[in-house]
């Protein structure tokens, strides 16, 4: 079998399904229709019953006609669905567009607003053409979260008198004021149709039970304004209701009319309001979208420059036809996702659904109370100043922004909001970049310098004032705390070492880590950045290539020579062979370190399938492999500094190997961990030993070293349960023939822990798929053999021409060993839905199945999806993760 499997290998997917036509073949079918999945069909309803009411509400907030939120949802629906570059964001008349939209209906009225937002849309145009959209991005969070909650502000006190009964006044001073009075003339009606609006919407969707679960299908903002608008009808109150007037005398844009100076401002207001809003709501849906596997490969990640076309499309539509300004809505576009949109004709849908009510459902909509309306859009202002957010801020140390920022956007306005906001932002960052805290205390002996906050050349003299108050001869320790240095402080900071050394004392620095610039004639591995690393943060402070050094630097004084002069030039996640900075030699500069002789070769070393490097190969002094190859066998590999082989064998002469033991190297990660992360993660450990483990996925992969789940996963303790063999295999059930260990774990992570996704994960240049290419018939059965059995359906599987090939999205298999990589997970997925608990919650609905594929080369992880019996694995991009 094995024989034929290479040359079938050589042959690409596409040369096999792209063969020539025959003579006399039929014609080509015709292109396929359009069609529009049934996902986004239910999808866009739920979104419509969501954004009809929001709409009218939006625009009675605004004092527009309420036929312009009508506009500006159907605008923002066909025109920034078809065009925008984030599918599944649905944009129409925003809350944060409120409070913008009412000053400048109040100042200019209601044509001259329509103006501003086709204006605005040119605008956004014009930016999305100078492709600035990232840019926009910059904003602070706290700036976009005290602005956000500034306007939510002033639309729950503004919303307050119409929920009362009342009329709301033009600003949140002139409401605030009148609130006395309003509270004495209280419209009972118009109260309790607002109370039973706001208690549905808490209510509705915490039903419990699986009553609940199918109630919370139909919206809770549909729900309490059609509560509302029966109980009224039933009742026959008498209150004030929507007004809808003719479509015939509905105004249209006309010419901007007002001062040139105010005109500017609000467009410029407005442009950056729904810029930012949309541009970080389609950030939002990317990370609803990466949460679903499925869904990312089909739609892939917001383009945010053709979002911002988009969007400067819809709002030149809606102005010219008497819409509301438009943007992207959180509200809508996360209720799209999760009722399980999958392309851009769930939001157009929706916006024709919304055509199609503004014509056929104006009676309905005119039996809706005002007052359920505006408790519907009071409630979403509240939600807008977001407990999250502010805690967010407070943990990074930004509650001064957030708080002036709001304070501003409420009592002046969003754009002088704004404009306050990123000057107290930048003044807060200037402080915090010039102030720089230098401690000196005396210690059994020890003289210890603290440094914290940014070492800038502001600091430099009371740097020097500190040091210089340290007495001769003495041995220092200088911890430095913060995550930058500018090349004068470096400098006094290198002066002063010298100095103190050259007197006989002792210096050491620690909480840093030093860098070295690429020697060449003129440079023989002179010192010149310093980076900061106690808190994670590695920041070069000087020009040049710079490479890390030990974490710190001790001088003996007699020689002034450096007892550990080698170059750092490790991650936290390097291999133990490549962390040359944790040989502690004693050999000084002039001296001869031992030869280096761990060099990356194309050559495979004895009994493995793949090529040694110093990146890529097995821990030194394990003796054998973990899942690397298939033929486990002593590690040929060297150690940095000596030419002593770590597995078995004779030193080299003028080498020692007094260093080179595998336990030192698992004492020396134990002692990093103990002092650098033990103290990060001691708390959240103690929390998971407290609570117990709660992983959410079962996360099956290969042992080989090279794949550190961790890493390419982004997990930490307590997220992932993982089970890791040669080859990631799944033994099907009944096959196990005394190792149940696998199907042991799948139960425990199924039944036990409940974990809701399983993952098989495979990776480029497995050794178990190269033994099972090259595996003879009639060889002796050793125990590695004996397991990769498990892997035979797979090679049969690649083997089959009656089935479709498993395949990368962007290019074919480089080889066979790929090809079957590729094969082996999707076979290992039909073996893991044999077992009885998994299929039982598939069939339950509390479990997902996904495949995933590391290409170790690349740094490149590609999910699997079911496009066809084959499947297709396509690259994860990389997440945006601002705002």
């Amino acid at each position: 079998m094995s024989a034929c499997v290479p040359t079938r290998a050589t042959d690409s997917h596409q040369n096999r399904t792209k063969r020539a036509p025959q003579p006399h073949s039929p014609p080509p079918s015709p292109p396929r229709r359009f069609r529009i999945a049934g996902a986004d069909v239910s999808a866009s309803i739920a979104v419509f019953l969501i954004a009809l009411p929001l709409s009218l509400g939006i625009a009675l907030a605004t004092g527009a006609p309420l036929q312009a939120g009508l506009v500006a949802a159907a605008a923002g629906g066909l025109v920034a669905g078809r065009l925008g570059g984030c599918p599944l964001q649905v944009s129409g008349p925003a809350a944060g567009l409120t409070v913008v939209t009412a000053d400048l209906i109040h100042r200019y009225g209601w044509r001259t607003t329509c103006a501003v937002t086709v204006l605005a849309g040119v605008a956004q145009l014009a930016l999305g053409c100078l492709r600035v959209a990232r840019t926009a991005l910059a904003v602070s969070p706290a700036i976009v979260h005290g602005m956000l909650a500034g306007i939510g502000v002033t639309i729950a006190v503004a919303q307050l008198h119409i929920v009362l009964g009342g009329t709301p006044q033009s600003s949140v001073l002139a409401n605030l004021r009148a609130l006395p009075a309003q509270l004495a003339d209280v419209h009972p009606a118009d109260v309790a149709m607002s109370v039973l609006t706001l208690a549905l919407l808490l209510l509705w969707p915490r039903v419990p039970g699986r009553l609940g679960h199918l109630m919370r299908k139909i919206p809770a903002a549909l729900v309490a304004v059609a509560g509302a608008t029966l109980t009224a009808s039933l009742t026959g109150l008498s209150l004030a209701k929507v007004d809808l007037p003719s479509w015939s005398s509905h105004a249209l844009a006309g010419l901007p009319e007002g001062p040139a100076l105010g005109i500017a401002a609000a467009v410029l207001t407005t442009t950056l309001v729904c810029s930012v809003q949309s541009l970080l709501g389609a950030v939002a849906v990317d990370k609803l979208v990466a949460g679903q596997p499925g869904l990312s490969a089909r739609v892939g990640r917001s383009n945010l420059n053709r979002e911002l076309l988009g969007q400067g499309a819809a709002n030149i539509v809606s102005g010219t036809l008497g819409g509301l300004p438009v943007a992207g809505v959180a509200v809508r576009s996360s209720a799209n996702v999760q009722a399980g949109a999958v392309s851009r004709n769930s939001t157009m849908l929706h916006g024709v659904l919304v055509v199609v009510a503004a014509l056929l459902m104006v009676p309905v909509l005119e039996l809706i109370p005002l007052a359920s309306l505006a408790a519907l859009v009071m409630a979403v202002g509240i939600q807008m100043v977001s407990l999250n957010h502010i805690r967010t801020v407070t943990r990074h140390r930004e509650v001064l922004v957030y708080v002036v920022t709001t304070l501003g956007v409420v009592f002046l306005g969003v754009l002088e909001g704004v404009l306050l906001g990123v000057t107290v932002a930048v003044a807060v960052a200037l402080n915090r970049l010039a102030h720089t805290r230098i401690t000196h205390d005396e210690k059994e002996g020890v003289h210890h310098v603290h440094v914290r906050g940014q070492l800038t050349f502001l600091a430099v003299p009371r740097l020097s004032r500190t040091l210089h108050l340290v007495p001769q001869g003495t041995h220092v320790v200088v911890e430095l705390d913060g995550s930058f240095m500018d090349h004068a402080a470096y400098e006094s900071l290198q002066d002063w070492q010298n100095s103190h050394t050259a007197r006989g004392g002792t210096a050491e620095l620690t909480g840093r880590r030093t860098g070295v610039r690429d020697t060449g004639p003129d440079h023989t591995g002179i010192e010149t950045a310093l980076a900061i690393t106690a808190t994670g943060t590695t920041i070069g402070a000087a020009s040049g290539t710079t490479t890390e050094a030990p974490a710190s630097t001790t001088v003996d004084a007699p020689t002034g020579e450096p007892t550990t002069s080698t170059v750092c030039r490790c991650h936290p996640w390097t291999p133990w062979r490549n962390h040359q900075c944790d040989h502690r030699r004693s050999t000084p500069a002039g001296g001869h370190p031992a030869e280096q002789t761990d060099q990356p070769t194309d050559r495979p070393a004895p009994d493995t399938a793949e090529p040694s490097s110093p990146g890529t190969g097995p821990h030194p002094g394990t003796g054998t492999h973990t899942g690397a190859g298939p033929n486990p066998g002593p590690d040929t590999g060297t150690h940095p500094g000596t030419g002593t082989p770590t597995g078995t064998g004779t030193p080299r002469s003028g080498t020692s190997t007094s260093t080179s033991t595998a336990g030192s190297q698992l004492a020396r990660g134990i002692s990093a961990f103990q002092r650098d992360t033990a103290p990060l993660v001691r708390g959240e450990l103690a929390r998971l030993a407290k609570e117990g483990q709660r992983p959410s996925q079962l996360f099956l992969t290969c042992a080989d070293s090279r794949l550190v789940t961790s890493m390419i996963t982004s997990s930490g303790p307590g997220d992932l349960f993982v089970v890791r063999n040669v080859g990631n295999l799944v033994p099907p059930p009944g096959e196990e023939r005394g190792d149940d260990s696998v199907a042991a774990a799948i139960e425990y992570a199924v039944d036990v822990l409940r974990v809701r996704s399983i993952t098989v994960c495979g990776h480029s240049g497995c050794g178990a798929m190269q033994a099972l290419l090259n595996s003879e018939p009639g060889v002796a059965q050793t125990p590695l053999k004996r397991w990769l059995r498990h892997g035979v359906p797979s090679l049969e599987r690649m083997a089959d021409d009656g089935r479709p090939w498993a395949r990368l999205a962007g290019r074919a298999p480089a080889d066979a060993v790929e090809q079957l990589c590729l094969t082996n997970v999707v076979q290992q997925l039909e073996h893991l839905r044999g077992h009885e608990s998994v299929a039982r919650a598939l069939r339950e609905g509390a479990l997902e199945l996904h495949g995933m594929y590391f290409h170790v080369g690349e740094a490149q992880a590609y999910l699997l999806t079911e496009a066809d019996g084959g499947g297709l694995f396509d690259g994860v991009g990389v997440a945006d993760m601002s705002a």
